[in-house]
């Protein structure tokens, strides 16, 4: 697996896994009109003019995982951190190798995330990897996002 700056001609194939990946974060909060699923081309588009999106290929160049963020007031806010549904667990790590690539290439900067508060598997993964959480913040009648930080280096 590699890990590299995805350009603008792997966008569409980003938004067919962000499709695919989110799905379980979907059933979890039983709302499949989540942001994740609802994100238009043009709208990564926008994310990609604004900030930085990584990808990471297996040996056949598929994309298997992305992350992407963008900095503002000396922090990257890091967002949509997934991982092929066929290529999650197992000890593989590609996950937590996105999270370690965007924050390498970020060094001197806090990193904020966050996450649904039933996604317990994401929440362990930040926490694992230095994150504390600071705040939650109810979005809808069934939806709470917990905001995750992490100092600058």
């Amino acid at each position: 697996m590699q890990i590299m700056r995805a350009d603008r001609n792997d966008l569409e194939e980003i938004l067919k896994l962000q499709y695919l990946a989110y799905q379980s974060e979907a059933q979890l909060v039983n709302d499949f009109n989540i942001q994740p699923l609802t994100q238009t081309l043009e709208e990564l588009m926008d994310e990609y003019e604004k900030g930085v999106i990584y990808k990471a290929v297996d040996d056949k160049e598929q994309i298997i995982g992305s992350v992407r963020g963008y900095v503002r007031d000396g922090t990257i806010h890091i967002g949509k951190l997934m991982v092929h549904p066929n290529f999650q667990g197992r000890g593989r790590g590609i996950g937590t190798s996105l999270l370690r690539h965007i924050e390498n290439e970020h060094k001197g900067l806090r990193k904020e995330l966050f996450t649904s508060d039933r996604s317990i598997r994401n929440i362990k993964l930040y926490e694992r990897n230095g994150y504390k959480r600071f705040k939650e913040e109810a979005v809808s009648e069934n939806l709470r996002f917990v905001y995750l930080e992490k100092a600058a280096e």
